[in-house]
């Protein structure tokens, strides 16, 4: 069964959209993952995270390319880097599938 949540429940999660504009590989975390810089607009600036995307994604199939992220989560320590915003995906059987907005929006916009 599906936990029902209030409309004001659902409106304290902070999801955006922002562009990649740096991937490194993450060698110091604990299973694949990315390092990324994503540009959320004037407002936000860059954000970074840690996503476990490397099934699906090499380096050159994320520069440049929008995503959806929580950005009012707490920052979390992954070894020696700051996540600060949670991508968002869908975990499958091949991978995770990026959450990404079907046409190109502004940085910072916000999902509602």
């Amino acid at each position: 069964m599906i936990e029902e949540i209030s409309f004001e429940d659902f409106l304290k999660v902070d999801i955006r959209v922002g562009t990649i504009i740096q991937v490194k590989p993450f060698l110091k975390a604990k299973k694949p993952a990315y390092q990324l810089w994503i540009d959320f607009g004037e407002d936000m600036g860059i954000k970074k995270s840690s996503a476990q995307i490397t099934e699906q994604y090499h380096i050159s199939d994320l520069l440049n390319t929008q995503v959806l992220a929580v950005v009012n989560f707490p920052k979390k320590q992954i070894a020696d880097f700051m996540s600060e915003v949670l991508v968002l995906g869908f975990h499958t059987s091949k991978g995770v599938i990026l959450s990404r907005p079907e046409s190109l929006l502004p940085n910072g916009k916000r999902l509602l």
